[in-house]
């Protein structure tokens, strides 16, 4: 009877060995002992990040590569592709002083509601330091602010009025002196924008013009105009008055571009843009 608690004994021990080995994959810098795989083979993935392991069970190897695929973000979450644009002027005064002296056009025409996003883009960044009128008296620097280390520059100064649109870029992509960048705060188009609503505040202080229709401050940034959105589909009942007859006048006018050339060029160097 003693004999056959005994082999009793050994067989269960031997059959829990069996089992313990049979849930191990031991080789190489693998342990094979991982209790709790999930808790080191996380099911949820990893944005652009290929980690499918043997044990995995909910789904192939293939499904898993599709998972870590790159996915375009959702809407609204991050810039979109206008602000993935290169740049291809480094963090050195030699790099800016070439960034101001070829970075002169504005990529994107004066429109008012380019304006109207550059406003609220430059009070959000940057007014607090340069000022909502661009005088450089911002909260930071006013009694009911703080107190600002160095004094924020003047954007309303011919200095900055004759600058290239360079000069403004360059400092949005890599800041300069206490000022930090901010090309991870804006997009391509944002940072343009910001320019044109900076313009237009210097406009506004020498009492020129400087929108949609017309600017008389400068010879190198181009108003939109007149800008009509063409309809590419109206509904057949559009196309009916409340008598029952056709419209018969259905064409858009074209807008023109209004640019003047009684502007400020020039392209003044300076070491104080914060």
């Amino acid at each position: 009877m003693h004999k056959n608690y005994k082999l009793i004994y050994l067989s269960f021990v031997f059959a829990c060995v069996l089992l313990l080995n049979a849930c191990q994959s031991p080789g190489g810098n693998v342990t094979g002992s991982e209790y709790m795989p999930d808790m080191a083979h996380s099911i949820a993935y990893e944005a652009n990040y290929y980690n499918y392991y043997y044990n995995n069970t909910w789904g192939s190897q293939e499904d898993y590569y599709e998972y870590a695929k790159p996915r375009l973000p959702v809407e609204g979450t991050v810039p979109a592709s206008s602000g993935t644009k290169p740049y291809y002027y480094g963090d050195s005064e030699d790099e800016r002083n070439r960034a101001m002296a070829e970075l002169i056009d504005n990529p994107y025409k004066i429109t008012d509601a380019g304006l109207a996003k550059g406003k609220e883009l430059y009070n959000t960044f940057c007014g607090i330091c340069h000022g909502e009128k661009a005088d450089g008296a911002g909260y930071l620097v006013r009694e009911d602010g703080g107190v600002y280390p160095v004094q924020p520059s003047n954007l309303l100064l011919d200095e900055y009025v004759n600058a290239s649109n360079g000069r403004f870029y360059h400092v949005i992509m890599w800041g300069k002196n206490l000022m930090g960048n901010y090309k991870d705060k804006l997009s391509y188009e944002e940072r343009w924008q910001v320019i044109h609503y900076i313009r237009s505040l210097q406009a506004k202080e020498k009492g020129l013009v400087y929108n949609q229709m017309e600017n008389t401050l400068n010879s190198v940034d181009m108003p939109a105009g007149e800008i009509v959105e063409e309809v590419s589909y109206i509904d057949e009942d559009e196309l009916h008055n409340q008598d029952g007859h056709h419209d018969e006048d259905h064409s858009h006018t074209e807008g023109e571009d209004h640019g003047h050339d009684h502007g400020h060029e020039g392209d003044h160097h300076s070491d104080d843009d914060h």
